[in-house]
C-alpha cells in the first residue's frame, strides 16, 4: 500500500535528464512514441497491478490458510515475503533504473511481477507461494521508482504534478478496488485468479509501454550497488521477522527467537558500520542527522505497523469469526480503503497550510483512537460497532503518510532527495511487515494463553480442551477446529470458545497497537517543515 505514499517523492536517483516531449532516435518516427499522456496511460497500468496486489491479498488469505493448510506462522509470510523484499530492494532499484534505463527497468519489472504472480497461482504449496512472493516484490521494487522516473523525464514541469496526481488516484483507486475485486475473484473462481489477474494487466502494460515509453537514463549515475549494504539490511530484516513469528509459536524464551534477534541486532549494527565507511552508500546515515527527518521516517513505519497489522486480522474476523463471504468482506473494507483517496488530498492541504506536524498528531491519535475502538470489539459485534473505526484507520494513513513525505524529502539535502524518497517507501515497507509480524506474535501468543479457558468456559469438558490445545494455530487464524463428526453442541461450544480466545489475541494486539501509536504523537511533535524542498544540505 506504500504506492500511494510516493505522490510527488522524487524517486530515488529520480531526474530530468533530457528535456520533455522531445523524441530521439529511430522512434521519431512511430506515432505515439514519447507522447505523454500514452506515457502515464502505459506506467498507470503498471502501478495498478501493484495496488491492486495490496488489498486482494489479503482477502485471499483465508482461503489460501485453508487450501494449502497453511497456519498463522506461514500465512504471515505470504504477506512479509513480498514486503521484506520490496524495502530491501526499493532504493537499488532507483539506482538501476538510472543506470541501465527506466524504461528498460520499468518494463523488466512488469513482465517479473506479472509472471511471479501467475507462478504463485500456479504453485502446488504454501512454500513456492513465499518464494514466488519474494520474486514478485523484487519485480515491484523494480517497477515503482522507474514509473515515477519515466514521468518527471516525459512531462514539462507545468503538467508534471497533474501527471503524478493521476498517477496517485489511480494507484489510490486500485488500493481501494482491490478487497471487492478479491472477494468477487475468491468467491466466484478461487483464490489462486487473485494473482492470475495480473496478467493481462501485465501484458497490457507492456504491449503500450514497449510502444510508447521512451527511455532515458542519468549519464551521472555511477558508483556502487552497496550490494554488502542490501545483504545486510536484508539479514537484519529477515532475523527480526522471523524471531517474532517463531516467538508467536514457541515464546520469546525460547532458542530461536533469541537467536533470530541476536543475529538481527549484529547484522543491523554491521549494516550501519558499512554504511559509514562505503563509498556509495544504500542509505547515508548523514540524513538521520536531521531530527524531523529521523522522526518522520519512524512516524511512517508506524504508520504502515498500525495499518498493515489491522488489515491482516480483520480479514480473518471478518471472514472467520464474522462468517462473512470473501466478498461481503470485501464490502465491509470500503469505508477504510475508500476513505484513502480522501485523506490523501486532504492530508496535503493541510500539510501546505501548517506544515506536516498537525496533520502527523492527528493522524497518530486517529490510530490510537481506532486501535482503542477495535480492541472493544466483540466476536458478534455489528458492523454499526466497525465501521467508524475503519474510516479512522483510513484517514490516520493519508496524514500520516503525506505529511511524513514532506518531511523526509523536505528535511533532505538536495543530492539525496531520492534516496529520501527511497527511504519514505523503505519505511513503508518495513512497518508493514512489522506489523503483521509484532501483531501477529502478541495475537497468537494470547490465543496460545487463554484456549483451554475459553474452550472450557463454553462447555468444552477438561480432556477434550487439552487435546484442543495443540489447534492454537488454527484458532489463532479465528478457525474453529472442530473435529469430523462432532455433535452439534459440542461443535458450537468448540466454536464458541475459539472465536473467543481468537478476540482475545486481537484485542491484546490493538491494545497494544494503541499504546505504541499514543507514544508516537510525542515523536510527531519533533517534525517540523523543511525551509524549502531541499533543507537540510547545510547540515550534511
Amino acid at each position: 500500500m506504500s504506492q500511494s505514499s510516493n505522490i510527488g517523492v522524487l524517486p530515488p536517483g529520480g531526474r530530468q535528464d533530457r528535456p520533455p516531449g522531445r523524441v530521439r532516435g529511430r522512434g521519431a518516427a512511430r506515432a505515439g512514441h514519447g507522447h505523454p499522456w500514452l506515457t502515464l496511460i502505459a506506467v498507470s497500468l503498471g502501478v495498478m497491478m501493484v495496488g491492486l496486489d495490496a488489498t486482494v491479498v489479503s482477502i485471499a488469505n483465508p482461503a489460501i490458510a485453508r487450501d494449502l493448510g497453511a497456519d498463522l506462522a506461514g500465512l504471515q509470510w505470504v504477506t512479509n515475503a513480498y514486503l521484506l523484499a520490496l524495502a530491501v530492494t526499493l532504493i537499488p532499484a532507483g539506482k538501476i533504473a538510472d543506470r541501465f534505463g527506466r524504461r528498460r527497468t520499468f518494463l523488466a519489472g512488469v513482465v517479473g511481477f506479472a509472471a511471479a504472480s501467475v507462478l504463485i497461482g500456479m504453485s502446488g504449496g504454501l512454500g513456492m507461494v513465499i518464494f514466488w512472493r519474494v520474486v514478485q516484490g523484487f519485480a515491484g521494487a523494480l517497477l515503482q521508482p522507474a514509473s515515477l522516473a519515466i514521468l518527471r523525464n516525459t512531462f514539462p514541469a507545468e503538467r508534471l504534478n497533474t501527471a503524478i496526481g493521476v498517477w496517485g488516484a489511480t494507484v489510490g483507486v486500485s488500493i481501494a478496488g482491490g478487497p471487492i475485486v478479491g472477494g468477487l475473484l475468491v468467491e466466484n473462481v478461487n483464490w489462486e485468479s487473485v494473482f492470475f489477474l495480473n496478467a493481462p494487466l501485465g501484458l497490457l502494460a507492456l504491449a503500450v509501454g514497449l510502444w510508447v515509453i521512451r527511455e532515458s537514463r542519468s549519464e551521472e549515475a555511477a558508483g556502487s550497488f552497496d550490494l554488502p549494504g542490501v545483504a545486510l539490511l536484508s539479514g537484519s530484516l529477515f532475523g527480526l521477522v522471523w524471531g517474532l513469528i517463531k516467538a508467536g509459536q514457541d515464546g520469546f524464551g525460547a532458542a530461536v527467537p533469541l537467536i533470530s534477534f541476536a543475529a538481527a541486532l549484529v547484522l543491523g549494527a554491521a549494516f550501519v558500520l558499512n554504511e559509514l565507511r562505503a563509498e556509495n552508500p544504500l542509505l547515508p546515515m548523514g540524513l538521520f542527522r536531521s531530527v524531523s527527518l529521523s522522526a518522520a521516517t519512524g512516524l511512517i513505519v508506524l504508520g504502515f505497523f498500525g495499518m498493515f497489522g489491522t488489515i491482516f486480522f480483520l480479514t480473518l474476523y471478518l471472514q472467520q469469526v464474522h462468517g462473512l463471504s470473501p466478498i461481503g468482506a470485501g464490502v465491509r473494507l470500503l469505508p477504510m480503503t475508500a476513505v484513502f483517496i480522501v485523506a490523501s488530498p486532504l492530508a496535503g492541504a493541510l500539510t501546505s497550510r501548517f506544515g506536516p506536524r498537525p496533520p502527523m498528531v492527528l493522524g497518530m491519535a486517529f490510530t490510537a483512537a481506532a486501535m482503542f475502538g477495535l480492541a472493544q470489539v466483540g466476536a458478534d459485534a455489528p458492523y454499526s460497532q466497525l465501521w467508524p473505526w475503519f474510516v479512522l484507520v483510513g484517514l490516520a494513513f493519508g496524514f500520516i503518510m503525506v505529511p511524513g513525505t514532506e518531511a523526509i524529502v523536505g528535511n533532505a539535502p538536495a543530492h539525496l532527495a531520492g534516496v529520501a524518497g527511497g527511504l519514505q517507501q523503505t519505511a513503508a515497507q518495513v512497518g508493514g511487515v512489522l506489523g503483521t509480524a509484532v501483531l501477529g506474535t502478541l495475537l497468537s501468543t494470547k490465543v496460545g494463553d487463554v484456549l483451554v479457558g475459553r474452550l472450557t468456559g463454553a462447555g468444552v469438558p477438561d480432556e477434550a480442551a487439552g487435546r484442543l490445545a495443540g489447534q492454537a494455530g488454527l484458532v489463532s487464524q479465528g478457525v474453529a477446529p472442530v473435529p469430523p463428526g462432532t455433535p452439534a453442541p459440542a461443535a458450537d461450544a468448540i466454536t464458541t470458545g475459539s472465536h473467543l480466545a481468537f478476540m482475545d489475541g486481537f484485542q491484546s494486539a490493538m491494545t497494544v497497537a494503541g499504546v505504541v501509536a499514543l507514544a508516537a504523537i510525542l515523536a510527531a511533535l519533533l517534525v517540523r517543515r523543511g525551509d524549502s524542498p531541499v533543507e537540510g544540505a547545510a547540515a550534511l
